[in-house]
């Protein structure tokens, strides 16, 4: 099975994906990093006082707060902006 390799030059985003980049960019990361640990902390404080069905909800939370600062940190990095400026 021959693979395909996508070039960076061959590819643009859309503006909606311009429109969120932008938006996401003027966010810190670590304020991503700061909600996952305060979902934990909250996630186990409403464990310990017996609310397990919020704790459950509440702990689901921590990982898309890491992959919303993941995404954060890539579109600074490599975003559109990065891919616009080189050309």
């Amino acid at each position: 099975m021959a693979m395909s390799t996508v070039h960076r030059s061959d590819h643009t985003e859309g503006s909606v994906a311009k429109s969120i980049e932008r938006q996401t960019a003027k966010l810190p990361s670590d304020l991503f990093l700061w909600a996952a640990v305060g979902s934990i902390a909250t996630s186990a404080t409403l464990h310990l006082v017996g609310n397990k069905d919020a704790s459950v909800f509440i702990g689901q939370w921590a990982p898309t707060f890491l992959i919303l600062g993941l995404y954060n940190k890539l579109v600074k990095q490599l975003g559109s902006d990065f891919t616009e400026a080189r050309a």
